[in-house]
């Protein structure tokens, strides 16, 4: 290995961390380290000081340019639209730990969606990776004051719209347990009382397999609509479905496999006593990352 790639490679984690939580998108992110890759490679390095400032410079703004592209795509996607699940073991801790969450779960990914591209960009640079000011201004080519004021806008928005609650995995995953228990018995009654009043359930099909096409609120309506999911599990395909706990974005969610293929990955918000908010990414796309070395059965 050549010094360039050996420097590359050094900072590729992290180059992959800010692509990924910019994008949310594996491919998408992938696409973007192999840009940053042969820009450095063509780069003059003699005139580059700092080359992990270079690299994440670089690939801070091809995911600025392709998230700008990517809304434009996303106002034809079929239904909501959800980031491309993280699935096992290979899921990093957080590269940095925030006050505010899990700056790798899939409920924080999808309240950064709210946010503009230099915002987003700007506020996961200063909160998640430790960029200083000056260094994210030089990123964005605007002065420091001004990308105080958008980190402080943005963070106060992410506060905002997410309160921040301390989960214990066991107890994360003993609320897991439990709504999978609820589907397999497709009762009403138990999955209403799994969510919250004011609950939301969102499913990303992107028009490639049946899911809802907006956002369901209330737990009555979420129950009603997973009972009548559970009726057509259950029945047609009985003993060929298999729930999986595995991690998702660093976090324990939810694998649905029927005849060993991957239809569902499942992220559960919750405050540890109810579930507040569930993510399901049906889209076959999205879920050909899922290995079968991922999954182990409930």
């Amino acid at each position: 290995m050549d010094k360039r790639a050996a420097t590359f490679q050094e900072h590729r984690r992290r180059l992959h961390g800010i692509a990924y939580r910019m994008l949310g998108s594996r491919a998408d992110a992938e696409d973007m380290l192999q840009e940053a890759y042969v820009r450095w490679h063509r780069a003059n390095i003699e005139t580059i000081q700092v080359p992990e400032a270079w690299l994440t410079t670089t690939v801070t703004r091809l995911c600025i340019d392709r998230l700008r592209a990517a809304r434009i795509e996303r106002e034809a996607y079929v239904g909501p639209w959800l980031p491309e699940p993280l699935i096992g073991s290979e899921v990093a801790p957080p590269d940095r730990q925030m006050e505010l969450a899990s700056d790798l779960s899939v409920a924080f990914l999808v309240l950064l969606e709210q946010l503009a591209p230099e915002e987003r960009a700007a506020f996961l640079l200063h909160d998640v990776f430790d960029c200083d000011y000056a260094e994210i201004a030089g990123i964005l080519g605007k002065a420091q004051a001004n990308c105080r004021q958008i980190v402080h806008r943005a963070r106060d928005r992410v506060r905002r719209d997410r309160p921040r609650f301390q989960i214990s995995e066991s107890a994360r995953r003993r609320l897991l347990e439990q709504f999978i228990d609820a589907i397999q018995s497709g009762s009403k009654e138990v999955l209403l009382g799994l969510f919250a009043e004011d609950a939301t359930w969102t499913s990303d099909g992107g028009g490639k397999t049946h899911a809802a096409t907006k956002t369901v609120v209330g737990a009555a309506r979420i129950a009603k609509l997973l009972a009548g999911i559970s009726r057509r599990l259950t029945k047609p395909f009985q003993g060929r479905t298999v729930f999986h706990l595995v991690p998702i974005n660093g976090e324990t969610g939810i694998v649905l496999c029927l005849d060993g293929t991957p239809v569902w990955a499942l992220s559960l918000d919750t405050d540890g006593v109810r579930l507040l908010a569930g993510y399901n990414v049906l889209n076959p796309d999205k879920l050909k990352g899922i290995a079968p070395s991922h999954l182990y059965e409930k």
